[in-house]
């Protein structure tokens, strides 16, 4: 990276820091463009692991996922993620968003799926939900030829991909109308943006300008915890303790399931809003807790992880 590149992102990362207002989610999105161009496909993969890369799930360029197969897998559960990046930045290969999970779990024997989608500005939220949509039917219609398990997917996504999975999973109606078959289970990572309309009629981040408007039929539509319906599967809404605004949206979500008979629980971690993407699958109590929750879900996945 050339001098004057260094140069202007330390005055970004320090304006940022002067303004207290802008600083957690401005530094979070330059560091996502940073970390974008430090993709994994360029790391080597951990013994025994296959990588499937670029498959088209669409026309468009970005529609595209990569798969990790673990040896000889048979009826593998599948966790499919999508990255985050403020629903406009991002990339399905970078480091933080697999190194780690795939080291952790393929090695178990899941099948991990990691997927790109359209962004701002050509895409909007509701775009960029179809998109994961498309690629979560792709890759359930793959998943026998993969050796997995079309109906034990667990969803994951960080940040802005943790939105767009919430909002997935959170209608079993819609999902089931777009051709899906239900998930498992979702785990969301650290996203603040689970109440649109609350979010955005009082003083917000103006991150949240762009994809969201000033249209509140459409903050209440792209609104994972107002869009809960009868029959969504388990959640476990991670959040950041350093993030008020995040645990806040997640244990309203949570509240607003258990009312419904929704199993949801909220996992607060002392860590960045980065490092609850990048640190799981390190070994630790972090790691430790999502992976409790995700064997509580049935016996071969507490097979699995165990």
């Amino acid at each position: 990276m050339k001098a004057w590149h260094l140069a202007l992102i330390g005055l970004l990362f320090s304006c940022c820091l002067a303004q207290s207002v802008q600083a957690g989610p401005l530094l979070d999105r330059l560091r996502e463009r940073r970390a974008g161009s430090a993709s994994a496909s360029g790391n080597s993969l951990p013994p025994d692991v296959q990588r499937l890369s670029n498959l088209a799930y669409g026309s468009d360029p970005a529609q595209r996922l990569d798969v990790y197969l673990p040896a000889n897998a048979h009826q593998a559960p599948v966790i499919f993620m999508v990255h985050g990046g403020a629903w406009a930045v991002g990339d399905k290969a970078m480091g933080r968003v697999v190194e780690a999970k795939v080291a952790r779990w393929v090695g178990r024997g899941f099948i991990f799926v990691s997927t790109n989608y359209r962004m701002l500005p050509d895409a909007p939220p509701d775009v960029q939900l179809r998109d994961v949509q498309r690629a979560l039917a792709f890759a359930q219609g793959k998943a026998g030829e993969w050796g997995g398990d079309a109906q034990r997917f667990i969803l994951m996504g960080h940040s802005a991909g943790a939105h767009l999975v919430a909002l997935l999973a959170a209608s079993p109606a819609a999902a089931r109308q777009a051709g899906l078959q239900a998930p498992v289970a979702t785990v969301a990572l650290d996203s603040a943006a689970m109440n649109l309309v609350e979010i955005m009629s009082q003083p917000h981040y103006r991150l949240y300008d762009k994809p969201f408007g000033d249209d509140p039929v459409y903050w209440q539509r792209m609104s994972p915890t107002l869009n809960l319906g009868p029959g969504a599967p388990p959640f476990l809404l991670v959040c950041s303790s350093r993030r008020e605004a995040s645990c806040q949206q997640a244990r309203q979500f949570a509240e607003r399931a258990g009312a419904q008979g929704i199993r949801a629980e909220v996992l607060s971690q002392d860590l960045s809003h980065g490092d609850i993407n990048s640190q799981l699958g390190l070994p630790g109590r972090y790691t430790d807790a999502v992976e409790d929750f995700m064997a509580s879900l049935d016996r071969q996945l507490e097979r699995l992880l165990r």
